[in-house]
């Protein structure tokens, strides 16, 4: 995923002579090509992730549209006051292309876990939230990059992940897309956790529970309308993220039910990660395993909560 959307920027970048790109300390290799053919805008700045949004910004002011790329914790916990003053105050079109949102770097431990990314964008006006499911759905998605007026958070996964969406769906910033055909439970996901909920959807099926899945790729702004009509014919709504329960997609998806009068039915579950920080080093798929969030435990969880609704 994450070499597709380097690739897509090179391809915007020989379309549109405003894409300008600025790396922090990528190693080598990282858009060679750009670098070669458009020298003069390619930047590669360092370990200096704050003065890479200052610099964005200022760029941005002259009318150019700059893709900045570092890892996600960087971007969201180190450079939290130059993304909200120097970007958002002043809702500038800078791209800001996360590298390792939620677990993905699980061998580095709890500093590089962009856990609460997704929290940290969400409480800033003017920012956009994008998190692909698929290589795929992000080389759509990029494409739409180009004339979005606000500042744009890219979460990107590990890269390898199955290919789960379809061209025919096509992409729109802020427009969710129904995976699976509706069923009386909704799954809503975002990220690589829409591939896992199609699985786990795959398996409920097989002990009677049908699930619908949407994949909500844009969490901010959040398609309420679709959001709204799929829940109103559900009894439960899952949402599963890669992401902490607070603040992420489950809490936006609870503010939008409660504040259009549709709390109390559906039941809402939210699949996240515990409020705590994970302690434990491995890979991301360890991770995700002992979370809860790889197909069988999202399953699992589904079943669980059911039966204790039919209990009631």
């Amino acid at each position: 995923m994450r070499r597709t959307c380097l690739d897509k920027v090179y391809d915007l970048a020989q379309r549109d002579e405003r894409v300008v790109f600025i790396g922090s300390d990528l190693g080598a290799g990282v858009l060679d090509d750009m670098k070669r053919n458009i020298p003069d805008r390619f930047f590669m700045e360092g370990v200096a992730e704050q003065n890479l949004v200052g610099m964005a910004a200022g760029l941005a002011m002259e009318g150019l549209i700059p893709y900045v790329n570092t890892i996600a914790t960087f971007l969201t916990r180190r450079c939290f006051e130059q993304v909200a003053i120097d970007l958002c105050l002043h809702d500038l079109p800078v791209r800001l292309i996360a590298n390792g949102g939620g677990v993905v770097y699980a061998p580095l431990g709890p500093t590089h876990l962009a856990i609460e990314d997704i929290a940290i964008m969400r409480a800033l006006p003017n920012m956009t939230i994008v998190a692909p499911a698929d290589a795929d759905e992000m080389a759509r998605f990029m494409d739409q990059t180009l004339d979005w007026p606000h500042p744009i958070y890219i979460r990107l996964a590990k890269g390898g992940d199955p290919i789960v969406t379809r061209a025919e769906d096509g992409f729109d910033i802020g427009k969710a897309i129904m995976l699976r055909s509706p069923g009386d439970i909704l799954i809503v996901a975002t990220g690589i956790a829409v591939g896992r909920s199609l699985e786990a959807a795959t398996e409920l099926a097989e002990n009677g529970i049908d699930c619908a899945v949407m994949n909500m790729h844009t969490i901010k702004p959040l398609d309420e309308s679709a959001l709204l009509e799929a829940a109103e014919r559900s009894r439960l709504v899952v949402t599963v993220e890669e992401h902490l329960r607070a603040g992420g997609l489950g809490s936006a998806v609870l503010e939008c039910l409660n504040d259009c009068s549709l709390l109390a039915s559906p039941r809402v579950l939210r699949l996240g990660i515990d409020d705590a920080f994970p302690t434990e080093y491995g890979t991301q798929d360890t991770q995700l395993d002992t979370l809860g969030l790889q197909p069988h435990g999202i399953a699992s969880s589904i079943r669980r909560a059911v039966g204790a609704a039919e209990a009631a």
